[in-house]
């Protein structure tokens, strides 16, 4: 592997930077996480597909590998984000004592700087359901989980992946049938500043509510806790991920068919002629204000169901095990994707910067318009972003970000 690989792999976009708070002990070498980085541009340029690609209506294999980036996308960041957290908070042991605060209160900040920025680029008014506030807001929820070990960490992800989406469901049906929920929103300090429904959305009627990601970013710091080191361990990844895709995709396409008119009921619930693919597709729609129960066993990458969040988990996890795989086995294709991992390594900055670019210019409809601003947009990232990772450890928004978080220094 060459050295700039081995330099874009100890940089990770949500990583602060050295501390000298660190806790004394062996540090986790830094060529393996190439493959986070790498995981990470892909993430980047799925966000890319899925925002200003061709639509998956197309068909043929572009509509189909349009539609493999819709959600699939968003839900490899959050695992990723979970990786994150773990780096911030110590790795490959948590950081303790007066460390172990700094590192939460980075995390606090962190999460402080996302809500606002996602916020932010909420009110610039674009089709695009911004992420990032639900990802800060989540980061609250699992904090005081970052200590647990690997098992722990997924038995926990596996339990919530298996009851929050019921939870949410009841949740979103009383919304529909009651008012409680607004009047939380007209009490809610957040909805007023931000002109949204606030933390009612944060939780429970955005695009990535956070009761039901919260255990892709809980997957993510179990995998952190992980010797990724080992081949071993890279192929148990891989093939726990592949399990996991077969768990939730094959499970919700079995259990369609075999639940009596459930595909006719969401079939009528959200008026679309695309439920034949609900299990995998977001064709479906999203979920209809008064969904059936049978909304419950589909996979569609946004519907919030536990099968969704199973074949979701396990499409992430097979790609960071094969992006691991790629930067410490195949180290001539790690040359080859060297620009994806800077992508990667300047993620938030990269995903901000194609928001504005789309506020500026638009988002262009049909096929072959769509599929040119795709490649500009990812050719532009790539581009810049090895220009950038030459000269500099961080992007823009990763240094102000890491800049923020120094006040976690005045803890004691």
């Amino acid at each position: 592997m060459t050295q700039h690989a081995q330099t874009i792999g100890a940089r990770l976009p949500l990583d602060p930077g050295p501390d000298l708070t660190d806790p004394p002990g062996p540090k986790p070498s830094t060529a393996r996480l190439v493959g986070i980085d790498l995981a990470r541009g892909c993430a980047v340029f799925g966000m890319y597909a899925a925002h200003v690609g061709p639509d998956p209506a197309a068909g043929g294999p572009l509509g189909f590998v349009m539609e493999l980036a819709r959600g699939r996308s968003s839900a490899l960041f959050a695992v990723l984000a979970g990786f994150s957290l773990v780096i911030i908070t110590g790795r490959p042991r948590p950081r303790t004592g007066r460390a172990g605060r700094q590192a939460v209160a980075k995390i606090v900040v962190r999460s402080a700087v996302l809500i606002v920025l996602g916020f932010a680029l909420t009110a610039l008014d674009t089709d695009i359901d911004v992420v990032l506030a639900f990802y800060g807001l989540a980061f609250l929820f699992i904090l005081p989980l970052y200590r647990l070990s690997a098992t722990r960490l997924a038995v926990i992800a596996a339990a919530l992946a298996l009851l929050m989406p019921q939870l949410l469901y009841v949740i979103r049906q009383s919304i529909e049938s009651g008012s409680w929920a607004d009047a939380v929103v007209a009490g809610d300090p957040l909805a007023r500043i931000s002109d949204t429904d606030g933390i009612v959305e944060l939780l429970f009627t955005g695009e990535y509510p956070v009761l039901t990601w919260m255990p892709f970013m809980i997957a993510g710091m179990a995998v952190a806790r992980l010797d990724l080191r080992d081949a071993r361990i890279r192929t148990r990844l891989a093939l726990a991920g592949g399990a996991l895709c077969v768990l939730g995709y094959g499970g919700s396409w079995l259990t369609l068919r075999l639940v009596p008119s459930a595909l006719d009921s969401i079939a009528a619930a959200t008026d679309s002629r695309s439920v034949a693919s609900a299990w995998w597709s977001d064709m479906v729609g999203d979920l209809p204000d008064r969904a059936p129960a049978a909304w419950l066993l589909i996979a569609a990458p946004h519907s919030q169901t536990t099968f969704s969040i199973l074949g979701n988990t396990g499409v992430a996890l097979v790609v960071v095990a094969v992006c691991l795989m790629i930067t410490n086995r195949m180290p001539r294709l790690a040359r080859l994707t060297a620009p994806v991992s800077a992508v990667g390594t300047v993620a938030l900055t990269a995903y901000v910067l194609h928001i504005l670019a789309i506020r500026v210019v638009g988002m262009q409809d049909g096929t072959g318009p769509s599929l040119l601003s795709l490649f500009v947009f990812i050719a532009a990232a790539a581009l810049l972003a090895t220009l950038w990772t030459r000269y500099f450890r961080r992007g823009p928004l990763e240094h102000l970000l890491a800049h923020a978080t120094g006040l976690s220094r005045y803890v004691k």
